[in-house]
Formats: structure tokens, C-alpha cells, sequence
């Protein structure tokens, strides 16, 4: 069965980060949340950020989805090995992100649909191909909960031992994953259809219907105390996976970037395996899919920006990576006004 121990964040180093910030060559508060993100990075390290995170890399989790049989996407099931070529060749939307990042993508088969021919950039840990329709059956058994699980702790510390990474961002692809996003969001949070599950790739009327319909009748079999009810009833592979990369990450003190809506569906698995968790991730921006809001809730995380994106393949989470680099540099290279030698008004008053 798995499981996983995860270190809590040092709230006395971000403390003392905290203190640093307040005492640098600014008003206070000025810098707004990249101060906040600061503090998070040190207390993610237990001391001022060893680095600027310059070593990242992006981890895209691919899979399929047996739901597709009911109508709820845009898109054949087809697509997704087809994207995942695109990712692979360089020439994606978050291949271009990356690069003006300057970050490594890495493709994680957790479990696409059919099989592909083997690349330097691509993990091959897929649990089996697709899942099952959760709107008729288990989307998987619990011994795949744990090999899903598993797979991705082994696909993060590929990447990292591959580039030395500092800094990890999520990210997805899987025709059908908003749905059974949408499910685990339900479940775990107790909250409607009606207010988490969007029109995805732009499903008509009608698919929507079904994709609503296909929600209530997966999540109607789960039990909302139990995760492991929940993802073995309409988890996806591919959400599974990013879970056990985010935990894996967080137990080896790597900060995380989290994506948008299928990612917080995964970040949202993590938090019930170890709450731990979540103190290591970043939530990098709000998604145009309607239950994002919702699941940064129960998260208890803020996003950086909104963009109005909600393309997924780590798209918005490769735009923050820069961010985050920013914030390390402010605390690591800004100098305090002691330091400085610039006046205050407290150390006038004292002169």
C-alpha cells in the first residue's frame, strides 16, 4: 500500500525570511506577494533559498480516459498520444513557454491509450492503457491507486536525476481529465457538478449534459473520507501520477508549481495522502475552468496571476517559473538597509 513521509516546511526559517524581507532596501511591503513567495521558498528550505532555481525542469503527465466512451469531450481519445508527439518534438504551446523559461520538458506515460516509441524525454510509467468509464464501473482497482502513485515518485526522480532540478512544475494532457478532474473535486469537497465541471475542450450542450451526468453517477459511488474511494472511482492515471511526482517532490524539499485545473485535482489527492504537501507547492495561476477557484480553495493556496488561460500541459505553471526566480534573487541578492548603509527614519531618530 502506499504511503509516504513527508517533513513539514520550517516555520522558523520563514520567520527569520520574513524578517529579512521587511529589513531590505524598500518600503515595507512593497514588493507585494513575490514577498510571500519568498518566505515560502525559505521556509521550503529552512534557510534563504540555497539558489535561484535557475536548474527546472516542467513534468507533464499524460493519460486517457475510459469516460471519453460517454460523449463528454471535443476531442477522440486519439489526440492525446498525438499531443504528447507535439511535446516531445518541440513544438507545443508549452515547449514554447519553456523555452522562454528556460526550462527541460519531460512527458510522463502514465497511461495513454496506446503505446509509444521510446525518446529521451519520455518516462514510460504507464499503469495500464486508459482507465475504465467511471460513469459504468471503478475508473481503477486500488492496486492500481498505488501503482499510479508510485509511477510518479519514480517519474520526478527521473527528472531530477536527468537535470538536477530545484524547481518542479506540473502539468497534464489526457482527453477526458476534466472530467474525472471535476469528479475527484466533487468528492473530495463535497460540492456540485453544476459548480466545478466546465465545458472542457468545448463540449456542445448535449456533451455537457453527459459529462455532468457521467460526474454524479462516478462520484455517487465514492466515500469522500476515503481518497483511496475516490481516485480508484474516477481518478485518472495521469492525476494519480502527477499526485505521487508532487509528493515525491516534496519529500525530496523541491518546490513545486502547480498547473491549473487537473493539477489541483491531483494537488487536492496529495493533500489528503499528506498534508504536508501542499506547503511545498505554488499555485501558479487561476484557470478559466470554472471548478479552479473552487479546488485553490481547498487548497488553501493563492495563485500568482490570472491570464485567463486554460490550455493545461503546464502552460500557466511554466509562465511562473520566472517568478519564482525572482523572488529567490530578491531575498538572496537585495541588501538590508543595515547593510546598505542606507538611512532610515528609525535609525535617524536613534542618530
Amino acid at each position: 500500500m502506499f504511503a509516504i513521509s513527508i517533513d513539514p516546511v520550517s516555520r522558523e526559517a520563514a520567520r527569520a525570511a520574513r524578517a529579512r524581507i521587511d529589513r531590505l532596501t524598500k518600503p515595507v511591503g512593497s514588493l507585494g506577494r513575490l514577498e510571500d513567495l519568498a518566505e515560502r521558498l525559505a521556509a521550503i528550505a529552512g534557510a534563504t533559498p540555497p539558489s535561484n532555481y535557475e536548474r527546472r525542469a516542467i513534468l507533464v503527465g499524460a493519460g486517457d480516459h475510459g469516460v471519453t466512451a460517454e460523449g463528454v469531450s471535443a476531442y477522440p481519445s486519439e489526440v492525446t498520444p498525438q499531443m504528447v508527439g507535439a511535446f516531445l518534438g518541440g513544438f507545443a504551446a508549452i515547449n514554447a513557454l519553456a523555452r522562454a523559461a528556460r526550462a527541460d520538458v519531460y512527458v510522463a506515460d502514465f497511461g495513454i491509450a496506446s503505446a509509444l516509441p521510446d525518446h529521451p524525454r519520455l518516462l514510460q510509467h504507464a499503469t495500464a492503457r486508459r482507465t475504465k468509464n467511471f460513469a459504468r464501473e471503478p475508473a481503477m482497482t486500488q492496486e492500481q491507486v498505488d501503482a499510479a502513485l508510485r509511477a510518479g515518485v519514480a517519474a520526478f526522480e527521473s527528472v531530477r536525476r536527468a537535470t538536477g532540478c530545484e524547481l518542479l512544475a506540473l502539468g497534464d494532457m489526457g482527453i477526458g481529465n476534466t472530467t474525472s478532474a471535476a469528479a475527484i473535486i466533487c468528492a473530495l469537497l463535497d460540492v456540485e457538478p453544476e459548480d466545478i465541471a466546465g465545458r472542457g475542450t468545448g463540449v456542445d450542450d448535449a456533451g455537457f449534459a453527459r459529462k455532468l451526468a457521467a460526474i454524479r453517477a462516478g462520484v455517487a459511488r465514492t466515500h469522500a473520507s476515503d481518497w483511496r474511494s475516490v481516485a480508484s472511482e474516477v481518478g485518472g492515471f495521469e492525476i494519480l501520477g502527477l499526485a505521487g511526482a508532487l509528493l515525491g517532490a516534496a519529500k525530496a524539499r523541491v518546490p513545486v508549481v502547480l498547473d491549473g485545473f487537473i493539477v489541483a485535482a491531483s494537488a487536492l489527492l496529495a493533500q489528503r495522502i499528506a498534508p504536508e504537501s501542499i506547503d511545498y507547492c505554488i499555485a501558479s495561476h487561476r484557470s478559466r475552468e470554472r471548478g479552479h477557484e473552487v479546488a485553490l480553495r481547498g487548497l488553501g493556496l493563492v495563485p500568482l496571476f490570472d491570464l485567463d488561460l486554460r490550455l493545461g500541459e503546464a502552460s500557466g505553471a511554466a509562465l511562473a517559473l520566472p517568478v519564482v526566480e525572482a523572488a529567490a534573487r530578491m531575498i538572496r541578492e537585495m541588501k538590508t538597509f543595515e547593510e546598505a548603509g542606507v538611512a532610515t527614519a528609525e535609525a535617524a531618530a536613534r542618530a
